[in-house]
């Protein structure tokens, strides 16, 4: 067991470092940067449906679900992801390799817990921009950093039936964007640095409830609510030239996020298949800070809709491997809430997935394909085409069994 903790702290050590450059896309530079946490890989599959009481798995989506697990859980998957931006008249492609989220969950009687860190938002792009008339003028805007949780939650089974649970969410990352111009006409250009350091906490509570319609099929439904929060900004600009270095006095900030509620429900054949809905909404919040403040951008409304499911044509098989991998699928489609040039940046996508056991354990390799567009080329806008392919990991044991033999 000490090697496990050991192995899980070297990960959460990892992840942070990841954790710095995840995102290629321009709109990163907005809010908190690009939101990339979007599940754990086996519900990513299913475009974000996360409503059965797994007993194998942990769901980062609901802290109800905790009470269900029946094994100590390890989680950890990552992502690759290949972008091809594209305007009206050209496009460029880019790539990233990042960790998406590293948790352990624990079964205690009719209690779970769960704990783990996130990599929730990043920022990574770098834009040129040259001159028209072939001189070295030039500007360059780059960016680092992002937004990280680590959380900690706890689920309780009231009934076999019924579950409920609550999970507390430390926030803090630093976010850092530079601005760089030469020009041909001075010996050395001019560099901007704005830093921004942020820290908050969240809440969220959930429940969850299953039932029988009959011998085979089964109800399941999720409700998950976050609590309206602060991010604190503690803001920092320099400026500097060949010849000084200037700190220029910036305001800290309080970046508001408004509740949000996710709905989910499902009808299925426990270890078997699965077809279920989710909406997500989400008031209008103020994301901008100081430094990504912009008169053509606003943030309105967010919302989601996904459809999601999955398919084992024979849990039990020992003879056919084949038949005990999971099938899953889904389609799904966000409203982000930025919307710049008065063009609402959506994103819509279409998942497949495979959930691949380990012979001889409960544990499992999930494998993710997201295939989707996010934005628009009007308005002198980008479109991001993507696919995004993504491994995770549940790894179950008995950590806490007492031995009958010394």
């Amino acid at each position: 067991m000490i090697k496990k903790i050991l192995l899980s702290l070297c990960l959460f050590t990892g992840l942070l470092s990841f954790a710095q450059e995840g995102s290629s896309s321009p709109y990163s530079f907005y809010g908190i940067g690009e939101v990339r946490f979007k599940g754990t890989a086996e519900v990513r599959s299913m475009g974000g449906i996360a409503v059965e009481q797994d007993s194998i798995h942990i769901n980062l989506e609901n802290p109800a679900s905790f009470s269900s697990l029946k094994l100590t859980s390890f989680a950890v998957g990552g992502t690759y992801n290949s972008t091809t931006l594209k305007d009206e008249s050209k496009s460029e492609k880019a790539s990233r390799t990042t960790l998406d989220y590293l948790a352990v969950g624990l079964p205690l009687g009719k209690f779970g817990v769960g704990f783990g860190l996130i990599p929730y938002s990043s920022l990574g792009y770098k834009i040129q921009t040259t001159a028209d008339d072939n001189s070295a003028n030039s500007t360059t805007m780059t960016s680092t950093g992002g937004l990280n949780k680590v959380f900690m939650g706890v689920g309780y089974k009231i009934t076999p039936k019924l579950s409920v649970g609550a999970d507390f969410n430390y926030n803090f990352g630093v976010i850092k964007i530079i601005n760089s111009e030469l020009n041909s006409n001075v010996v050395s250009g001019t560099r901007e640095t704005n830093t921004s350091k942020l820290s908050g906490v969240n809440f969220n509570v959930g429940t969850m409830y299953q039932t029988k319609l009959n011998k085979k099929l089964s109800l399941f439904s999720s409700l998950n609510y976050t609590l309206a929060n602060d991010l604190n900004a503690t803001n920092d600009r320099v400026i500097e030239t060949s010849s000084e270095v200037n700190n220029v006095e910036q305001p800290d900030e309080k970046i508001s996020f408004a509740s949000r509620i996710s709905v989910s429900a499902g009808i299925g054949q426990a270890k078997k298949w699965l077809i279920g809905g989710r909406l997500v909404y989400q008031e209008a919040s103020d994301w901008s800070n100081s430094y990504n403040k912009s008169a053509n951008a606003t943030y309105g409304t967010y919302g989601s809709a996904s459809l999601g499911g999955y398919y084992i044509p024979d849990y039990n098989s020992f003879t056919n491997y084949a038949k005990r991998i999971v099938y899953r699928g889904g389609l799904k489609f966000e409203r982000t809430g930025l919307i710049i040039n008065s063009e609402s940046i959506d994103n819509m996508g279409v998942t497949l997935g495979l959930g691949l056991p380990i012979t001889g354990s409960f544990s499992n390799i999930n494998i993710g394909l997201e295939l989707g567009k996010r934005g628009t080329t009007s308005s002198g806008l980008i479109q991001e085409n993507y696919a995004n392919i993504s491994v995770g990991m549940s790894l179950n044991d008995k950590w806490f069994e007492k031995r009958k033999f010394n």
